[in-house]
């Protein structure tokens, strides 16, 4: 007897090493993962790209955080477990680059946008210019908040570049992010809106353009991706950040409209 309970004890024992050995052999072999906070003009083509990304690189998985630029700047300076930050400005980049957040030697420009003004496609109010916008039978037009949102930065330069800035500042809506704007504008909740070239591609039926901003009328839009300091697959996300700068991630961006690489800082 004492035989036969001392094997169950060893056939036991086997099963939970043998258990504890494949849920660590499991483990061990799970996904490499990054985190990549992007801001939200990209989400349409970034999903596009890390798809690419992990059929080329199997066992990789990429996550996503999209959101307004500053917004993300702001998660990642709190300490935010992110891997590779993407930006609609060279703004909060610039600030991450001057606190030492990034990896020195990642940072790269990899996209340009541009920026229009648009109205819904259902709407009866005929614009032609940003002139227009101070008509009275406008009464609500949507920006990203520009402490935050490059969108919003941007569109502010635009509108005191044509001089309307102070016109229709009682008028203005202010989105979270250019993708809430583009919401605004699709449903019909404002009059007109400012966004990304590469956004209204995204709501073509609900969204139609009224007209493009001159390149003079505001800064470059440029898109900054770097990997940021601490990532906790620092050789992962530099794989990602070279990958956005190939040849397969530039026709992506082309394809939703973005102007694809440019000179990087």
């Amino acid at each position: 007897m004492r035989s036969l309970v001392t094997g169950i004890k060893l056939f036991v024992s086997s099963i939970c090493l043998v258990c504890f050995l494949f849920a660590w052999g499991v483990l061990a072999a799970a996904p490499d993962e990054i985190t990549v906070s992007a801001a939200a003009s990209l989400k349409n083509a970034f999903e596009d790209i890390g798809k690419l990304f992990e059929a080329q690189n199997k066992g990789i998985k990429v996550f996503y955080n999209f959101g307004a630029s500053g917004d993300l700047k702001r998660q990642i300076e709190g300490g935010a477990p992110v891997d590779v930050f993407a930006s609609a400005a060279l703004r909060e980049m610039d600030d991450l680059e001057r606190q030492g957040s990034l990896v020195a030697g990642t940072r790269r420009n990899f996209a340009a946008n541009g920026m229009v003004l648009a109205r819904p496609s259902a709407s009866n109010i005929q614009l032609k210019s940003f002139d227009d916008l101070t008509r009275h039978e406008v009464k609500r037009v949507a920006i990203g908040n520009p402490p935050s949102v490059p969108a919003g930065m941007y569109a502010e330069q635009v509108l005191k570049y044509f001089g309307v800035w102070e016109g229709i500042k009682n008028k203005l809506v202010f989105g979270e992010s250019v993708r809430q704007v583009l919401d605004y504008v699709a449903r019909g909740e404002v009059d007109a809106g400012i966004v990304f070239s590469t956004d209204v591609l995204v709501r073509s039926k609900d969204v139609t353009i009224v007209i493009k901003a001159p390149e003079g009328s505001h800064m470059a839009v440029v898109y900054p991706i770097a990997v940021v300091k601490n990532a906790k697959n620092e050789q992962v996300a530099r794989a990602f950040v070279d990958f956005v700068m190939s040849d397969n991630a530039r026709r992506v961006l082309e394809k939703y409209g973005f102007k694809g690489s440019v000179a990087s800082k």
